[in-house]
């Protein structure tokens, strides 16, 4: 078959770009252990790891929803779970709203198998982090968070998102994005913006990872919205600051940050958790509401020069 000089430019490129992610899938497999016969030289392959770990950072969860947010075949996944459940790692129950749905959850011996798992990859991802310095670990993270934004599947891949924790000059972006989202929205004026600065403040001084989380939203390197858990006692925690911006509403942003903050939650031990919300955030509400949150108080008033009925939520984890 004949070629033209810039067919052949264009085949050798291509080439040349298929080696070098070739080259890079070898390295980085090699680096986090993948090629073991276990993940992170335990007894579990990659993909019972993973459903294990989904499980626990959601409290439950149907097999529709995980076979579509890990891509799994439904048979595969089926015979996985009949695995998991012979051995007392997951169990079954009906769902209230559907006999014919089952709901999953980890037993609490799978629980005691996700936490060895989770904290074997904590001290395995810190062992690759701890040779490079600050910066290096943040050009390193900003790579990560340009392939995942790439390589995300979806029509629009520029509407591809990303979480991580906060970093500095983020706590900016989370007070602005407050302010004018909620005057905008609603007519709240500048007392609650500056709230959202206390809050903020109080968050950066008295920051504790071990007991607390940030997630930071991006959509193409953009900041597009945040959510925080901060411990009230040893038993409760709080999510705070909790928001996502106009242009990226849509994307299942929000579902993914609450996900990740119960899931912290539930890993840390905390039995409950609470929010502090307003009557007209009704899509929030809705999602609160999905994930279990139950209303226990409400009150009417004037706030941010407005009438408002702010309300408290909680959830039993």
């Amino acid at each position: 078959m004949l070629y033209s000089i810039g067919q052949k430019m264009t085949e050798t490129s291509d080439n040349a770009n298929i080696e070098s992610l070739r080259s890079f899938n070898r390295f980085y497999t090699a680096q986090i252990g993948v090629l073991h016969e276990g993940l992170l030289e335990g007894k579990f392959p990659l993909a019972e790891a993973r459903v294990i770990y989904e499980l626990a950072a959601r409290g439950e969860a149907n097999a529709t929803d995980l076979c579509r947010d890990l891509s799994l075949d439904a048979g595969y996944l089926s015979r996985m779970l009949r695995g998991l459940a012979g051995r007392g790692l997951v169990k079954k129950n009906t769902a209230t709203d559907d006999r014919r749905k089952s709901i999953l959850s980890l037993s609490t011996k799978g629980k005691e198998e996700f936490n060895v798992l989770n904290t074997a990859s904590i001290a395995a991802n810190g062992k690759l982090l701890a040779p490079l310095s600050p910066q290096d670990q943040m050009r390193l993270i900003d790579a990560i968070t340009r392939i995942q934004s790439l390589l995300s599947p979806g029509e629009n891949k520029s509407k591809a998102f990303v979480l991580r924790p906060h970093r500095p000059g983020d706590m900016g972006n989370v007070i602005s994005l407050h302010g004018s989202l909620y005057a905008d929205q609603f007519g709240w004026d500048h007392t609650f913006e500056a709230l959202v600065a206390r809050i903020s403040a109080e968050f950066i001084e008295n920051f504790d990872p071990e007991t607390e989380c940030s997630w930071i939203a991006e959509v193409d390197g953009e900041f597009v919205g945040s959510a925080f858990v901060v411990r009230l006692d040893e038993h409760v925690s709080k999510l705070r600051m909790m928001i996502i911006d106009q242009k990226a509403q849509g994307l299942g942003i929000g579902r993914a940050l609450l996900n990740e903050c119960l899931g912290f939650a539930r890993r840390k031990g905390y039995t409950k958790m609470t929010l502090w919300t307003n009557d007209v955030l009704i899509a929030a509400r809705k999602m609160y509401a999905t994930a279990g949150f139950r209303m226990i108080d409400e009150e009417p008033g004037r706030n941010f020069g407005v009438d408002l009925v702010s309300e408290t939520w909680e959830l039993d984890l």
